[in-house]
């Protein structure tokens, strides 16, 4: 009679410190996961290749949600529904919020965590582009010690960052900002709800006099990664939201952006409808 053998190998470790110590013994043989909502799609159509497996979900160092005077710090495992429920997420960050909203169904939002979001590293992901608007920092945590760096800049391609293979995801910090900014997030997929986006469009604007004084505008589903359109953003600081400044930086983020083909839409299509997002952006901004 033949040995079972199973097909994969699960580690869950109750420490932080048990699961740095794996990872530093072994870097690059254990892959962590978190909600594992993505893991298990990748299960069921039999393309999950990597075979031994490090569950992060009883690490009570990555949860939670703190507040300070001058940033929110949320815990790599905070779910889509914690985020939607947060009051100070909700008054001050609503775009992170309407991106928790935006993915999957109510069992993903339960499930799902704000960190593996981040780490599945997809450029359709819908909590990225608020990340990048609201000048997110993220904290790397290994058996070496602690580093952190500014999330944008963190993802160098597809599915490649700056993380080595001995690091945890830890936090991410989004700092408070002391004047109110106009927010917008839109994004635009097949059906209204759970659907992967064709494009994902976030916008914040600080307004004075009708001038735009400051902006960040991050697109995902259009490139490799998902990206901040600093030019774009450098053409409308300090500059009003007329249909003539509209047309002209549509132009703008047309020669900055390269949209992709894929299986879920194509590049001429998605030009068009993110320039269709950020014209509708800034005609709320005139308003």
């Amino acid at each position: 009679m033949r040995a079972y053998i199973p097909g994969y190998d699960l580690r869950i470790p109750g420490s932080l410190s048990e699961a740095l110590g794996l990872l530093a013994r072994e870097p690059g043989i254990w892959q962590p996961f978190a909600g594992g909502t993505d893991l298990m799609v990748l299960l069921e159509a039999g393309k999950l290749y990597h075979r031994r497996f490090l569950s992060l979900a009883k690490l009570a160092d990555l949860r939670g949600i703190e507040v300070s005077s001058d940033a929110v710090i949320l815990g790599a495992l905070t779910t889509y529904t914690e985020i939607r429920n947060n009051f100070v997420l909700q008054s001050e960050f609503p775009l992170l919020c309407s991106a928790a909203r935006e993915t999957g169904s109510i069992a993903t939002q339960n499930r799902g965590t704000l960190g593996g979001n981040i780490v599945n590293a997809s450029p359709a992901a819908d909590s990225p582009p608020a990340l990048l608007v609201y000048d997110a920092e993220i904290e790397l945590i290994s058996a070496r010690g602690v580093r952190w760096l500014p999330y944008h800049g963190f993802h160098t391609s597809y599915k490649k960052m700056q993380i080595a293979s001995d690091e945890l995801l830890r936090a991410i910090r989004l700092p408070r900002r002391a004047k109110p900014w106009r927010q917008y997030y839109r994004k635009v997929g097949t059906r209204k709800a759970q659907a992967i986006s064709k494009v994902c469009f976030a916008g914040a604007a600080l307004m004075e006099a009708g001038t735009i004084r400051d902006i960040r505008i991050a697109l995902g589903s259009i490139a490799p990664i998902v990206m901040r359109a600093t030019r774009t953003e450098d053409a409308l600081r300090g500059a009003k939201p007329t249909p003539v400044n509209i047309a002209i930086v549509k132009e703008t983020l047309a020669r900055e952006i390269s949209p992709i083909d894929d299986i879920r839409s194509t590049a001429r299509y998605r030009l068009r409808v993110a320039q269709n997002l950020l014209e509708e952006f800034l005609s709320q901004l005139a308003r």
